[in-house]
């Protein structure tokens, strides 16, 4: 499994443009979770168990 390092926008200004910045980081976070978690569940139980995980982990991990 590969893993994508990104640098996020950190909004420091108050306003319209903030709060699209925001916004966007926001749903770029959710959408981080999500691959995550279908990554995580495609998994078999015994490569979960191999990195310390368990199928009901997932969930509390996201």
């Amino acid at each position: 499994m590969a893993t994508l390092d990104t640098i996020r926008p950190i909004a420091t200004e108050n306003g319209p443009r903030t709060f699209f910045i925001s916004l966007i980081a926001a749903i770029a976070a959710w959408n981080d979770r999500r691959v995550t978690r279908d990554a995580l569940e495609r998994l078999s139980d015994r490569e979960l168990n191999d990195i310390g995980l368990k199928r009901a982990d997932i969930e509390a991990l996201i």
